[in-house]
């Protein structure tokens, strides 16, 4: 006979199984990402195929990736660990465990694919030999496919270089295999990181293979980038997409786009690394200036803070170090510092705190407290502001009215390559 509590626990079951019906188990699916990164077929891969290659089965969306453009241009791929479903990501026929790969397209077809091998803040942590052994069998991949003998690269914090590795570049694409430099981090190996492109990839793709760290743009390029609507709407087309997913990761993600935009090679786990963000952290404005003020140096831009909230509800200010200084931002120099950086086609950082005022389209989730967001644009005509989320496709292009944008204002900052 089972115990009292072993018979409580059985009569609970039963009451479940008759009302909900047969508990499922967990499901376990394995995602090989080779066709990701064998050529030249890879360069032919579309977003259709890529989507019949991982199909969703019975799954109500895609256990594999997801779409994180509505133009279908940029998929994430993410190892998954939940209740009812498990899904392991790799390499090389199984050998080689992955966290996650991000593809892009252009014009439909495969421009170039970020695969993290390895980060602490999905994995944990990883032995010395595990380590080798991904890098040696990615390195021995990546030579083979490209036909080239890879060149070293070794970091140069003070110029920029904040990663160490390997680049090879061929007449048949551009890759490069990176790690933090681990004598800055107790010996530690933070993350594994490759990059597999087309040869004639720009942007992050091109930055990442070069011997120094800079921008693949100027700042007189960004006006180009600024697309005009006839209904009134300014905006600044091609700001690329990434998920924070779970984490608080919300200004450094931010932050990823806003370099990947500048065509400077990074993603959230190394930013949060050296920002010191702490994922489980609210965004507060002295918080966002105190990490993103740190970083910029490192990458070769310059950081700015425009406006910051003052203490209870005095308006906005221009900070000095951490002093508040000068008169209250009016809402009409608000919208001139906002109209001035969109024409010059640089998207703002926007500290604010969310679900205060209504915007388009509505929050599907109820949503509040701190946040940090990107302002791409402006329609003068209708009083709105364009905003991008980090949260993925849908998340693009989206609109509040001005004046409710000013009131749920904290901080409002710029961070723009040096190269002019």
């Amino acid at each position: 006979m089972p115990s009292g509590s072993s018979l409580s626990n059985v009569i609970a079951v039963a009451v479940f199984t008759l009302s909900f019906g047969v508990v499922s188990a967990k499901e376990t699916l394995e995602g090989n990402l080779d066709p990701l990164i064998h050529l030249p077929d890879s360069y032919q891969l579309t977003p259709d195929e890529l989507e019949a290659l991982f199909d969703q089965g019975n799954w109500s969306t895609n256990p594999y990736f997801e779409w994180l453009t509505s133009d279908r241009s940029r998929a994430i791929f993410k190892r998954k660990n939940q209740p009812n479903l498990k899904v392991n990501l790799s390499l090389l026929g199984g050998s080689v465990p992955i966290e996650e790969a991000i593809i892009d397209f252009k014009d439909g077809k495969f421009l170039g694919v970020t695969i993290s091998i390895f980060n602490r803040g999905d994995g944990g942590s990883i032995s010395d030999e595990d380590f080798m052994n991904r890098t040696k069998l990615v390195g021995q991949h990546l030579g083979k496919e490209l036909a080239v003998r890879p060149t070293r690269r070794e970091a140069k914090p003070t110029q920029g270089m904040l990663t160490e590795g390997y680049i090879w570049i061929s007449a048949r694409g551009k890759a490069v295999l990176e790690n933090n430099p681990r004598e800055r981090s107790n010996g530690k190996v933070e993350f594994l990181r490759m990059r597999l492109a087309k040869r004639d990839a720009g942007g992050a793709y091109e930055a990442a293979t070069r011997t120094r760290s800079a921008a693949s743009v100027r700042l007189s390029d960004l006006p180009r980038n600024v697309a005009r609507r006839s209904d009134g709407s300014v905006f600044i087309d091609g700001v690329p997409m990434v998920d924070q997913g779970s984490k608080g990761y919300c200004a450094v993600a931010s932050a990823q786009r806003l370099f990947e935009y500048y065509g400077i090679p990074s993603d959230m786990h190394q930013l949060a690394l050296i920002a010191g963000s702490d994922p489980n952290a609210g965004t507060s404005s002295m918080a966002i200036n105190r990490e993103l003020g740190s970083i910029d140096h490192l990458f070769k831009t310059r950081f700015e803070c425009l406006a910051v909230a003052g203490e209870g509800s005095s308006g906005l200010f221009e900070l000095e170090g951490e002093k508040y200084i000068g008169d209250p931002i009016t809402k009409e120099k608000f919208f001139r510092i906002i109209q001035k950086s969109v024409d010059d086609g640089i998207p703002l950082l926007w500290g604010l705190t969310v679900g205060q005022f209504d915007e388009d389209p509505p929050l599907t989730i109820q949503t509040s407290g701190g946040h940090m967001r990107m302002i791409i644009g402006y329609n003068e005509t209708d009083n709105r502001l364009i905003f991008s989320d980090s949260w993925g496709a849908g998340h693009e292009f989206k609109t509040m009215d001005f004046s409710d944008a000013y009131k749920a204002t904290h901080g409002l900052f710029s961070m723009k390559p040096i190269l002019r």
